[in-house]
């Protein structure tokens, strides 16, 4: 193993594994045992006794087993990040920020520089990884290191080339779950949240994309492992379309600071939620065919060419979908993805390089993923399992090109459900800001948080 493979890392390893490491490795205890108490000092989690026991009084870590066995006869070995970067990346993106984008910019730059901890809050669209650019020059340009960390790989693969296409010359790392490739020391590392559950310290801009999204919102190890990445003194970055409850209580206690962009990089609003009531979709879907409404709208897309997700709460309702869409329209191709989906990876990038016209999905693609010029249909709209947040995620697919700002968001549901209303609710409040900065003001960089 190379000594920089432990640069500001913390793998697990037996005695055995790390006979040969060098001298100056630190070793952590893997678990800590204080009479009943028992947590992994990995992913912090407290671990029941009786789960977590091993034969001869040891226990293992269950919680982050997907990573490799956390036991008391493990430990964790570390080098402290040495910030050894010889090369300075330059930023080669040739486009250009709007003023607001700008405002934007300079306030997470600002806040890189005094390692502050900061949410940038801003509608589907509106280009954040850009306005990171600014932020990232700087802080390469000085030797720091830095991770842009997201809670869905595919959000991860969309990053990567974009990033890589803007910093040319800077080496970077791409860690998910699925990524066969070894390990390797970069100065920027593109990485799903759970990946930082391996990293100590490391950090000194962290910056974590779609923090609102599952599984990162709801699982509090997660939450540990940014806790734990990040240097001490290193600065914390949150961008979010649809911030939480939680986040904004942060902020509202003086504990985050915050930007807000309500307006997309090509200066159009959102697009507003189209409803249809269609009580019985489901029915008919599973008689093999589509409701009369729903036919006739992609009849007009095979016609057009016009390409398209198409949302439904349940991966049970793939097949009878896809069946009925190929039954009433064979000329429709498209492919279903949902989250567990052996293929998913590569049938997501047959939809980037348009070899396909639609995907049939679950929420797995609500958030964090372009297909330029798309239109979207939820079916059952208003199953629970569609969160407010989600519809609002789903609907920012559309309009997201210059080339086409606009398109159609349509929700087919049983009835105008608590939650579809808040979505519309929502759009409208953020368009009207939108609008009004837009129209009257030049930049925007912070918001009363209520």
């Amino acid at each position: 193993m190379k000594k920089s493979e432990l640069y500001g890392r913390q793998l697990c390893l037996t005695p055995r594994e790390a006979a040969t490491l060098p001298a100056d490795v630190q070793k952590i205890t893997g678990i800590q045992v204080s009479g009943t108490r028992i947590q992994c000092m990995r992913c912090g989690e407290f671990l029941n006794p009786r789960e977590a026991q091993l034969p001869n009084n040891q226990y293992y870590c269950y919680a982050c087993l997907n990573l490799g066995r956390n036991s008391t006869l493990t430990s964790l070995y570390h080098i402290p990040e040495p910030n050894d970067f010889p090369q300075r990346p330059t930023c080669s993106w040739q486009g250009q920020l709007t003023v607001q984008q700008r405002t934007c910019a300079q306030r997470v730059r600002e806040n890189f520089e005094h390692r502050h901890r900061h949410l940038l809050w801003a509608v589907t669209g509106a280009g954040k990884t850009e306005m990171l650019f600014p932020g990232l020059t700087w802080a390469l340009q000085r030797g720091l290191r830095c991770a842009l960390a997201s809670p869905r790989v595919d959000v991860c693969l969309e990053l990567a080339p974009r990033l890589q296409a803007a910093f040319v010359d800077a080496e970077i790392a791409l860690l998910h779950g699925r990524n066969p490739a070894p390990y390797r020391y970069c100065q920027l590392t593109i990485c799903t949240t759970h990946q930082l559950l391996r990293f100590r310290h490391a950090f000194d801009v962290l910056i974590i994309d779609e923090v609102d999204a599952f599984p990162f919102a709801a699982n509090p190890r997660l939450y540990y492992a940014v806790n734990q990445a990040v240097k001490p003194h290193g600065a914390l970055l949150y961008l979010t379309a649809t911030p939480s409850q939680e986040l904004l209580r942060q902020v509202r206690r003086g504990d985050l600071e915050i930007s807000y962009l309500p307006l997309r990089f090509h200066q159009h609003l959102l697009p507003m939620i189209k409803v249809t009531l269609q009580p019985h979709w489901w029915q008919v879907i599973k008689r093999g065919q589509l409701p009369n409404r729903l036919r006739r709208q992609l009849a007009r897309y095979q016609q057009t060419q016009q390409r398209f997700l198409l949302f439904v709460p349940q991966v049970a309702q793939l097949a009878a979908v896809q069946a009925a869409i190929q039954r009433a329209l064979p000329a429709l191709r498209g492919l279903t993805v949902h989250a567990t989906d052996p293929d998913r990876l590569a049938k997501v990038q047959q939809m980037r390089d348009q070899r396909v016209q639609f995907l049939i999905t679950t929420t797995i693609l609500e958030r964090g993923v372009t297909f330029p010029g798309i239109d979207v249909i939820v079916l059952g709209a208003d199953d629970p399992l569609f969160s407010t947040a989600a519809l609002v995620q789903i609907a920012g697919r559309v309009g997201r090109s210059r080339e086409r700002p606009t398109g159609l968001v349509w929700f087919l549901a049983a009835s105008h459900a608590r939650t579809i209303k808040r979505a519309q609710r929502q759009i409208r409040l953020v368009n009207r800001k939108g609008r009004r900065l837009r129209d009257a003001m030049p930049v925007v960089s912070t918001i009363d948080s209520k």
